[in-house]
């Protein structure tokens, strides 16, 4: 698991591509530039200039054997000051789901958003129809907040969300 850097470009398109159907429900719509090298590499700089400045931290895990990407999550739109908080969004690749992957992922990028980077709170947002992600984020303690109407543009449609989130116990 790291910060994707510029030699893992190809890997992070062959993980698009391959799960491109699996994700799209769960996703905004996908421009044809979405699904190119060139845009990957731009993905890549972005995330690495996001890290930089603090405002947020995207993520790619790699299977240990093969360095195949299966799996992407982000600490995004960090707000510093009297909140220090973000929002967690993540995804797998469809041959990866039900194997602990994700907790296991999640587990540490938790660990890293408490620890080093000194958040308060993580917020997570989910499709009520999505049980994978409703079980996924309580078993790594989220709380439910609350509940969106038409909160995000998904595949083409606003989407209600269930808010979670996970406090910092100090």
């Amino acid at each position: 698991m790291r910060i994707p850097m510029e030699s893992d470009a190809s890997e992070l398109l062959h993980y698009r591509i391959d799960n491109r159907v699996h994700l799209a429900p769960w996703e905004p719509l996908r421009e044809h530039i979405y699904y190119t090298l060139d845009h990957c590499l731009q993905t890549v700089a972005d995330a690495r200039e996001t890290a930089r400045l603090d405002r947020g931290y995207a993520f790619a895990v790699f299977d240990a054997q093969s360095n195949e990407c299966v799996a992407t999550f982000n600490l995004a739109n960090i707000v510093r000051g009297v909140f220090q908080a973000c929002h967690l969004g993540y995804g797998i690749a469809e041959a990866r789901q039900g194997q602990g992957l994700m907790h296991e992922a999640l587990t540490t990028g938790l660990a890293f958003a408490f620890g080093p980077l000194g958040l308060h709170r993580v917020m997570a947002n989910y499709m009520p129809h999505n049980q994978r992600s409703a079980q996924l984020l309580t078993r790594l303690g989220f709380e439910r907040e609350g509940y969106a109407k038409r909160y995000l543009n998904i595949a083409g449609h606003w989407e209600d969300h269930v808010l979670t989130a996970l406090v910092r116990k100090d």
